[in-house]
């Protein structure tokens, strides 16, 4: 049986707030925010329309990094002892998009509470398992993606090895497929 999300659930950056999922915080007027669509991502900006991104175009290549500026690529894995994303300055969600070719660098303004490490790495693999069997549009159903989420949240944060971070991407992809 899978459990239910309210708003407020997270992995990582990754949150419902009003019923929408989204990386970043999306409870503060005029932040930054990655909001997973039916249709794809759509960047949310202060003063701005934002940008959308339809799911096909995106391609392989999905990773987080820390820091004010999308190049802060050193950051991307700067944690604490115990476990937590160490930078607080905001957040860049990097993709390689397709039709044309091109890298894109999504921003977010993170929430007040901080990020275990280990739910991050889940949220990317989460993402790479579904672009590599061509599902991620499943992220823009907030049911399925909640029930993704309440798979992959909670759990040890040490000792994460690649092999351990897909094989939970894919039973958690099982999971909300099976409800």
């Amino acid at each position: 049986m899978t459990r239910m999300v309210e708003d407020g659930a997270s992995l990582g950056p990754l949150q419902l707030t009003d019923g929408r999922w989204g990386v970043g915080d999306a409870s503060r007027p005029g932040t930054h925010w990655v909001e997973f669509r039916p249709g794809g991502l759509h960047q949310h900006e202060p003063d701005s329309e934002g940008r959308s991104i339809p799911w096909s175009r995106i391609m392989t290549g999905v990773w987080l990094t820390w820091g004010k500026h999308p190049w802060n690529t050193n950051n991307r894995g700067m944690y604490t002892l115990k476990g937590m994303v160490a930078e607080r300055t905001g957040g860049w969600m990097h993709l390689t998009l397709r039709h044309p070719y091109e890298d894109q660098q999504l921003r977010f303004d993170q929430h007040e509470h901080p990020y275990r490490a280990v739910d991050a790495l889940r949220l990317e693999n989460l993402l790479r398992q579904l672009i590599d069997e061509g599902r991620l549009h499943l992220l823009g159903d907030p049911q399925w993606a909640g029930r993704a989420v309440a798979y992959l949240t909670g759990g040890k944060n040490s000792w994460i090895t690649n092999r351990a971070l897909r094989r939970v991407a894919k039973e958690a992809i099982a999971t909300a497929d099976g409800a």
